[in-house]
């Protein structure tokens, strides 16, 4: 199965419900698609949706960097040498996340429809279905409170809440949530880098009652040693994100004292499934737990994430709820949801197909 020509298209997926975050407003998201064509007629489908504030290239950078690329290098491999092409991705493309995520990500989905295979299972599942939570951005009370009512009726199990901008009000929120939902579902927070050191430690103390389940990235990325200086009992419900890009930055979070106890793994961020895959063994040697995150993304790369994330025992805790909101999206399938509970398919690949 020989490659033969790459497609490269820049899409602009609106957001059905625009939120905010501690450090923007989202109503309508970009996502690049890259599709590898071949000899035989089947297809390698990858995409991308890098954050230009996490990764400092935006979806525009990374869109003009594969448009001007000479491809001359992948034309007529065989998909066969597959782990050489995804070695050579990161190579040629050191500097550009987005490029180097859509194309790891189509050469995985076009070598395991090679061998015939869900992706998941080339490593091996270990997992067969986890519940995803569901993200609140930053809203009132009563906005916060509604939205919670919604995906309950809809049987989502678990909420993440975003904050950060005003602890008092965060607080505020977080205990008339609770009161309000009981102990019916899950909460998980994500202040985005929102809070100081003394900010968060007061939140904490304020809120140590309400049962939170997982605390993300609460500190400024950059903020390793303030990580570092909180008790155990909070550090293990810190998920890092922002501070955590790639297999260096795990190496650096997991160094004694640990900085956190779970490690937030984005493909995004890591640069697609190759290089997220160094970051679960620095987890494995290290003994963190596994959260798996998103951006606003399309079901594919959200699917390759749900497919690395089910072959391995680590994982504890799925956030990829990134393609619900999306007014539309460039393909369909990957996965099952049923009442906020991820299955994958025994479609080979990433079980996903194009929009025609």
């Amino acid at each position: 199965m020989k490659i033969t020509h790459i497609r490269i298209i820049k899409e602009n997926l609106a957001l059905s419900r625009p939120y905010s975050i501690a450090y923007q407003t989202v109503s309508e998201v970009e996502n690049i698609l890259l599709v590898l064509e071949t000899d035989t007629g089947e297809v390698g489908i990858g995409s991308s949706a890098p954050s230009e504030q996490v990764v400092g290239e935006s979806v525009e950078q990374a869109y003009h960097t594969l448009q001007t690329h000479d491809f001359s290098w992948l034309i007529g491999k065989e998909i066969k040498y597959f782990q050489q092409l995804c070695y050579e991705v990161y190579q040629r493309f050191p500097q550009s996340k987005g490029s180097q995520v859509a194309l790891d990500i189509a050469l995985h989905d076009l070598y395991a429809k090679f061998v015939g295979k869900p992706l998941v299972k080339i490593w091996g599942q270990k997992i067969m279905s986890l519940p995803t939570s569901v993200t609140i951005g930053i809203k009132n009370i009563q906005e916060t409170i509604a939205e919670a009512e919604e995906y309950l009726e809809k049987g989502f199990q678990i909420l993440k809440v975003k904050l950060g901008l005003d602890v008092e009000e965060d607080i505020e929120r977080l205990v008339k949530l609770r009161r309000w939902v009981g102990k019916r579902i899950k909460i998980r927070i994500d202040p985005n880098q929102g809070y100081s050191l003394p900010q968060f430690l007061d939140f904490y103390e304020k809120t140590k009652k309400l049962g939170l389940e997982l605390i993300e990235q609460p500190l400024p990325a950059n903020a390793i040693q303030e990580m570092r200086s909180l008790p155990l009992k909070i550090k293990a419900k810190i998920a890092a994100d922002e501070s955590l890009k790639d297999e260096l930055s795990a190496f650096t979070l997991a160094q004694r004292p640990v900085a956190c106890g779970i490690f937030n793994i984005k493909l995004m961020k890591s640069g697609g499934l190759t290089e997220a895959r160094k970051i679960m063994q620095v987890a494995r040697r290290s003994s963190m737990q596994l959260m798996w995150g998103c951006n606003d993304e399309s079901v594919i790369s959200i699917s390759a994430a749900l497919h690395l994330a089910f072959s391995s025992e680590l994982t504890h805790y799925i956030d990829l709820d990134g393609s619900f909101d999306l007014a539309h999206d460039m393909a369909v399938g990957g996965f099952v949801l049923d009442k906020g509970q991820m299955f994958l398919t025994e479609a080979k690949g990433l079980g996903v197909r194009l929009v025609s």
